[in-house]
């Protein structure tokens, strides 16, 4: 037993990283309880320093609060998706996160953007003049508006939301309520000079977001600090094909994990600079942000199905230990795997063997199914041996260490029974 709101049979499931509804709607539950946390931590600080805030800040943000929660009024599901969406997570951790000053008071004025999304997925009406001090108003999920003038004018009716540069300069009409991405149809939200749209991937309704102002923290990603693609040399074609491949192969051998991407994951964040050649191509999850994939662009198909599966279970693993602690924070010990260079603490090392657990399931299955693709079945033995083997020495280090809780001891151990058992010649529909 967990000791926690998580069934027993549903946190086994999660270990031994096999999708399972029951596992998709816990998670998603836990990011939602997280983020409400987040959201009522930025409105508590907000009202404790609101002495430290310019009027105009202070009655900006009461005015967007408002919008908000007029628009979770009309139509709960609607906000949520917009609060839950994963990089409106990469804001408020980087808004309470930043000391009050400017820099705070520009993150704040972001939810003006958030709180507009909310209201035209939720069919709310709109109005008046909302500040744009950044000069670019963000939809998450939606798109953004460039805004020369500092500034956009509201106005709705029949069903339309028209947001207008203050100047007129640019401006968009969108249709609202904006209904959810539906499988399979374009999303091309709203038109209008000055107005980039964000698209759904193709047979999916994941978003690939090359947009968003918080996509990638200042600093970029990794060692070489990789940073986000921006829109205009961003290889959408590319991006859409690789796509479709990546998940026709995942489709070919385990249907489960190819509807992840969609369940799980609700975006993809491009990142700028081509892969070297030779080297794998970078993928990350913020933790602030899961159910973000941030990736370059890989190459070969299988490179891109790969970094689905394995980033999926970072947003898992980042969500589920919100909820249930398996590391003790802070312990000192760090240790060797074989897919890093550098020595990792106890929880890298849990997060890597987890992801790494997932794409040893998957190769077994390429393995083990005969009418896998050729592009699969031509690597599957030495990439399954190779993930198996580095696995195994993670799991030996993790059932070693202190630093586990004891649920966190109770997920090792049947990770470790999925990995004993991927050794096994069996059916690979189990």
């Amino acid at each position: 037993m967990t000791g926690t709101a998580v069934p027993s049979e549903v946190f086994a499931s999660l270990a031994r990283t096999r999708p399972t509804l029951a596992g998709t709607a816990a998670l998603r539950a836990a990011l939602h309880a997280r983020r409400m946390l987040l959201v009522k931590s930025l409105l508590v600080r907000v009202e404790q320093q609101s002495r430290l805030l310019p009027a105009a800040v202070r009655r900006r943000f009461e005015e967007d609060w408002a919008l908000l929660v007029r628009a979770e009024q009309t139509d709960p599901l609607a906000a949520r998706d917009v609060l839950d969406y994963p990089l409106t997570g990469a804001w408020l951790v980087e808004a309470l996160a930043t000391p009050a000053g400017a820099a705070f008071d520009r993150h704040l004025a972001h939810l003006g953007g958030v709180a507009l999304a909310a209201a035209v997925r939720a069919g709310r009406e709109v109005g008046g003049t909302l500040p744009v001090p950044s000069g670019t108003l963000a939809l998450p999920g939606l798109g953004v508006l460039r805004c020369p003038s500092g500034s956009v004018r509201l106005s709705a009716g029949a069903g339309l939301v028209h947001i207008r540069d203050a100047e007129g300069h640019s401006g968009v009409v969108l249709q609202s309520p904006v209904a959810r991405p539906v499988v399979g149809a374009p999303r091309g939200i709203g038109s209008g000079p000055g107005w980039s749209a964000l698209r759904t991937l193709p047979g999916s309704v994941v978003i690939l977001d090359d947009l968003d102002p918080y996509r990638v923290p200042p600093l970029g990603i990794g060692p070489r600090a990789l940073r986000a693609a921006e829109r205009p040399d961003c290889p959408r074609r590319l991006w859409v094909r690789r796509w479709g491949e990546a998940r026709e192969l995942l489709a070919a051998v385990d249907p489960g994990r190819a509807a992840e991407p969609g369940t799980v994951l609700r975006a993809v964040v491009p990142l700028a600079t081509a892969v070297p050649r030779g080297a794998a191509p970078v993928g990350a999850t913020l933790r602030a942000a899961p159910g973000a994939a941030l990736s370059q662009l890989p190459a070969q198909a299988w490179e891109l199905a790969e970094t689905l599966v394995h980033e999926t279970h970072h947003t898992k693993l980042a969500v589920l230990d919100e909820l249930v602690p398996l590391c003790r924070r802070g312990g000192p010990a760090t240790h060797r795997v074989g897919w890093r260079h550098d020595p990792r603490p106890v929880p890298a090392v849990l997060q890597g063997a987890y992801a790494h657990l997932a794409l040893t399931d998957l190769w077994w299955r390429v393995r083990n199914e005969p009418a896998a693709p050729a592009a699969w079945r031509s690597r599957a033995d030495e990439r399954f041996a190779g993930f198996r083997e580095d696995v195994g020495q993670a799991l030996s280090l993790l059932r070693e260490s202190d630093e586990l809780t004891t649920a966190g001891r109770e997920f090792v151990h049947e990770m470790g029974r999925h990995h004993a058992g991927l050794g096994v010649p069996t059916h690979c529909g189990l």
